[in-house]
C-alpha cells in the first residue's frame, strides 16, 4: 500500500493500479516500438508514438554503443529515475536503502549529518540543519548549496544518490564544500556522521508568565508531545503568552500538524489539498480543543520552516490566533506519496497541492509573516556618561526592597543578545498583555487570580 511520508493523505491502492498500468502500458509499446515499425503500433490510448520512438532509439544506441555493457534492467532504473527528476525537485525513485532511510527518518532517529534537503538546479540545496545535528553545530544554514561531497561534484546526481553518499557509519567524516548566497566563494566543511536524535519537542520559560515551545520536526507523536509541554507549563504557572518556535523545522508528518494546531484553535479547517486524483482532495479540520483557552501566541517562521511547519502557521494565520513573525517560509506546498512498484523499490511521486484554510496555496510562495523581523546580532547599547539615583554616592535605597524588575531586565538583555527573534517575540506578547489589544475570553477566577 501507499507510504504517507508527508503526513498527506496517501493514494489508496487503486492509484498504484493505475499507476502499474500505465507503466506496463508503456513498456508494452516500447517494445513495439523497438521490434516493429511505428505504422504497426496501433494508436492505443493515444500514446505519444514519435516521443517512444525517439526513446527506444536512445535506449538502444545505448544498449548498442555506450563503453561499457549496461543490462536492460539497470538502463530501465535509470530511465525511470530521469523520468521522476524531471518532474520536480521532491518526486524521486526510491531504492530498498532509499526507501528504508525516508522510514528512519520520520521515525526521528538516524545516522548522518542532519540535513532536510531537496534538488535545486542540479544542486543539493539545504532546506534546513535538524536541531543538535553535526550539520546544525558547524554553522550550516537553510539555503545553503552543496556543490561537492568529498571530491566527488553534485552536479549531475539524483537526490537519493546524494543522501546515500551523506548517510554512513557513525563516527566517519565526509567533507562538504558548501555555497552560500551572499557569499563570493564556496567553503569547505568537514562533518562527522553521527546518530541524530530528532527531540521533536521542548519547553520552556522565557519569563515568569511567557513560555516558549520549539518544534524541532513534525513526527508520529508531536501532537501528544506539544499537549504535554502545554500542559505542564501551564501545571507550573499561570500562563500570559507563548512563543511557538517553528524555524529551521522542515516539516513531516501532516497529521501532527493538524494535531498541533487543534491544540490552539476551536475547530475550523487546519488544510485542504487538491490533486488530479479524487482520493487525492481531502481536508483536515481542528478539534475544538484550544487547550490555552486563547492565550496570546506568536509563531516564529523563516526560511527553513517548510511542509507541515507552514501547515500549522498558515492555519493559525487565517484564523486569527496567533501573529506570524520573523521572515517568509521555504514554500514547499506539495504532497508526496510514495507507490510501491515491489517489494523492494517504490517511487515518491508529487500527487496534490496542499492549502490554508482561506484559500491560499504556499507552494513556491511561502506563508509571509504579520510581522518580519529579520535574524541579526543585536547588542545592547550603555551610555557610559549616563548615570541614575542609583549611582549616587549616598543614594537612598528603595523603601520596597530589591525590585524584580532588575534581573527581568538582565534576562531580557541577554536573550537580545542571543536571539533577537525571540526577543521582538517575548515584547509582543508582554505588550498584548499590557494593552489588552485582543479579543479576551471571560477566564473565571481561581485562587483570587483570573
Amino acid at each position: 500500500m501507499a507510504l504517507q511520508v508527508t503526513g498527506l493523505p496517501t493514494i489508496l491502492m487503486r492509484s498504484f493500479f493505475m499507476l502499474r498500468n500505465t507503466l506496463a502500458s508503456f513498456v508494452a509499446a516500447l517494445a513495439l516500438t523497438i521490434c516493429a515499425p511505428l505504422g504497426a503500433v496501433e494508436e492505443q490510448g493515444k500514446l505519444p508514438l514519435d516521443e517512444l520512438r525517439t526513446f527506444a532509439e536512445v535506449y538502444n544506441q545505448i544498449r548498442l554503443g555506450y563503453v561499457e555493457e549496461i543490462d536492460d534492467s539497470t538502463l530501465l532504473e535509470y530511465a525511470i529515475q530521469g523520468m521522476l527528476m524531471g518532474l520536480d525537485p521532491h518526486s524521486s525513485y526510491l531504492t530498498k536503502d532509499a526507501f528504508q532511510n525516508l522510514q528512519d527518518t520520520t521515525s526521528g532517529e538516524f545516522t548522518g549529518l542532519g540535513l532536510e534537503v531537496g534538488m535545486e538546479d542540479g544542486y543539493v540545496k539545504i532546506i534546513s540543519p535538524i536541531d543538535g545535528s553535526p550539520a546544525a553545530e558547524a554553522g550550516l544554514q537553510s539555503g545553503d548549496v552543496i556543490l561537492k561531497l568529498g571530491n566527488v561534484p553534485v552536479k549531475g546526481m539524483t537526490l537519493n544518490e546524494a543522501i546515500e553518499i551523506m548517510r554512513g557509519p557513525k563516527g566517519s567524516k565526509i567533507e562538504l564544500s558548501i555555497g552560500r548566497p551572499g557569499e563570493t566563494q564556496p567553503f569547505d566543511v568537514t562533518l562527522v556522521r553521527n546518530t541524530i536524535k530528532v527531540a521533536s519537542v521542548r519547553q520552556s520559560w522565557l519569563e515568569p508568565g511567557y513560555g516558549y515551545i520549539r518544534i524541532a520536526q513534525f513526527q508520529n507523536s508531536t501532537g501528544t508531545d506539544v499537549r504535554k509541554a502545554l500542559e505542564k507549563l501551564m501545571a507550573e504557572q499561570k500562563l500570559k503568552g507563548l512563543v511557538l518556535d517553528l524555524r529551521n523545522n522542515p516539516g513531516g508528518i501532516l497529521r501532527a500538524s493538524v494535531d498541533v494546531a487543534s491544540l490552539f484553535l476551536d475547530g475550523g479547517n487546519v488544510v485542504y489539498t487538491e490533486g488530479r486524483v479524487a482520493n487525492a482532495d481531502a481536508s483536515y479540520d481542528a478539534d475544538p480543543l484550544d487547550v490555552t483557552n486563547d492565550v496570546p501566541l506568536v509563531v516564529l517562521i523563516n526560511q527553513g520552516s517548510a511542509s507541515a511547519s507552514e501547515i500549522v502557521a498558515g492555519a493559525l494565520q487565517d484564523h486569527g490566533r496567533a501573529v506570524i513573525m520573523g521572515t517568509r517560509s521555504f514554500g514547499k506546498g506539495s504532497v508526496q506519496t510514495v507507490l510501491p512498484l515491489s517489494d523492494s523499490r517504490a517511487i515518491k511521486l508529487t500527487t496534490a497541492l496542499y492549502f490554508t484554510p482561506n484559500g491560499r496555496s504556499i507552494q513556491a510562495e511561502g506563508i509571509v509573516p504579520d510581522i518580519v523581523v529579520e535574524r541579526a546580532t543585536i547588542t545592547a547599547y550603555n551610555d557610559p556618561q549616563q548615570i541614575t539615583e542609583a549611582d549616587l554616592s549616598g543614594h537612598l535605597n528603595n523603601a520596597n526592597g530589591t525590585s524584580k524588575d532588575k534581573k527581568t531586565a538582565t534576562v531580557a538583555s541577554k536573550l537580545l543578545a542571543d536571539d533577537n527573534q525571540i526577543y521582538e517575540a517575548l515584547a509582543l506578547l508582554k505588550g498584548l498583555n499590557i494593552l489588552g489589544l485582543r479579543d479576551k475570553k471571560v477566564v473565571p477566577e481561581v485562587n483570587g487570580e483570573s
